[in-house]
């Protein structure tokens, strides 16, 4: 279990970390470890009940298939390719294979970065509005997020969902622009740019954690 002293926090708080996959312990500035400890044992079934739930670990291995932006992608291992090619549905990954998973990883990342860009500039467009930088980054749980000052950032897993659901993603940041909250009027602009938004936010909660197997 990972500990946390928090100054504001009130009281204790578990939570799990599912790309660590541990529970992590918020611990007021003045509680004892006697009475944290005490709490840790109270809620032992919630903890191993929460962790059991977790999808199992995968790894992207030569034969794999996954998705990506909507599309199946086969992986295939070729060590004496240099580099990696993406040719239709087929993503061959050069080199020793012990870093097959790490390259897979690294191409889905680069390819991510292009492809939300691409799809981030054109919502803007349509709503009026202008990104200062877009990039993706490897989050323990946040899937997207956008700050006051237009740079918006993505979580790099957000590939592996269906394409409607990463269609959603972007609609919902790029409406940060011009909706810095989650007010009535945010919703409504991203209803009117997403119309299948509501399905793809509850795809996210009850589904989303399973990309986190990666």
């Amino acid at each position: 279990i990972k500990t946390v002293k928090s100054s504001s926090a009130r009281r204790l708080t578990l939570r799990i970390d599912e790309k660590e996959r541990i529970p992590i312990l918020s611990i007021p500035k003045y509680c004892s470890n006697h009475k944290a400890l005490a709490f840790v044992e109270e809620h032992r079934d919630w903890i191993q009940n929460m962790l059991a739930r977790l999808p199992e670990k995968s790894s992207f291995v030569s034969g794999s298939t996954f998705s990506l932006f909507g599309q199946t992608i086969s992986l295939i291992h070729k060590p004496d390719q240099r580099g990696t090619i993406l040719e239709k549905t087929q993503l061959y990954i050069g080199g020793q294979g012990e870093f097959l998973h790490r390259r897979t990883i690294d191409f889905i990342k680069k390819y991510t970065e292009h492809k939300l860009s691409e799809m981030s500039l054109s919502v803007a467009q349509n709503l009026g509005c202008n990104i200062h930088s877009i990039s993706v980054k490897d989050t323990k749980s946040r899937w997207g997020s956008c700050s006051n000052r237009g740079n918006i950032n993505y979580n790099w897993r957000i590939a592996l969902a269906p394409l409607e659901v990463i269609e959603y993603l972007v609609c919902h940041e790029v409406s940060h622009l011009v909706h810095p909250n989650h007010s009535q009027d945010f919703w409504a602009c991203v209803a009117s740019i997403c119309p299948h938004h509501r399905q793809s936010r509850h795809w996210l909660k009850v589904k989303g954690k399973t990309l986190y197997s990666y």
